[in-house]
């Protein structure tokens, strides 16, 4: 049994601890980190999972990005820690702020990943969305929330941060 809530300010080293034991300190020289240098996560999609001690079992993070000038949503990271893995929290994480990013209004979602695994979620390979390098075009994924989101949307994937810099805000929360 897992307890779902919003990551709060007091989660924040908690799941940065989960992130790293997950994915190794390096983690943030992945060139998915440098979309969201400058750039709060969305605190309405992300989320922490805590198992029945209150210890963080599982966390997911959503930032916003835009692809070809679309606001997009780039999910991750979503990990599990290594105690609760092959129990489906991943997958309720997943398939929780995916229900409330719909609700929310976004209409699109992206991520870097393993097809295989994200699939099963209503992800597939993107054509035409162009992930700043060396990001492997094969591990690019999306799923459209609404029907038709991603028609007409490709292009350069690019930060909030970059946007605002050339005097373009993030949506207050939608897409």
């Amino acid at each position: 049994m897992f307890q779902l809530g919003p990551e709060t300010d007091n989660d924040w080293w908690e799941v940065e601890a989960l992130f790293d034991l997950c994915f190794a300190p390096g983690r943030e020289a992945l060139s998915s980190y440098r979309l969201r240098e400058g750039v709060a996560p969305l605190r309405a999609l992300s989320a922490v999972a805590r198992d029945r001690d209150g210890g963080v079992a599982g966390a997911i993070r959503f930032w916003p990005v835009r692809v070809g000038g679309a606001p997009t949503l780039l999910l991750g990271p979503v990990a599990v820690h290594p105690t609760h893995q092959g129990e489906g929290l991943g997958g309720l994480l997943i398939r929780d702020s995916l229900a409330r990013a719909e609700a929310e209004g976004w209409e699109r979602v992206l991520l870097i990943g393993d097809l295989p695994y994200y699939r099963r979620f209503g992800f597939a390979r993107m054509e035409g969305v162009e992930f700043p390098p060396p990001t492997n075009p094969d591990r690019v994924l999306g799923q459209a929330l609404h029907p038709g989101a991603w028609e007409g949307v490709a292009g350069p994937v690019t930060s909030f941060a970059e946007m605002a810099t050339e005097g373009q805000q993030a949506p207050a929360g939608r897409g």
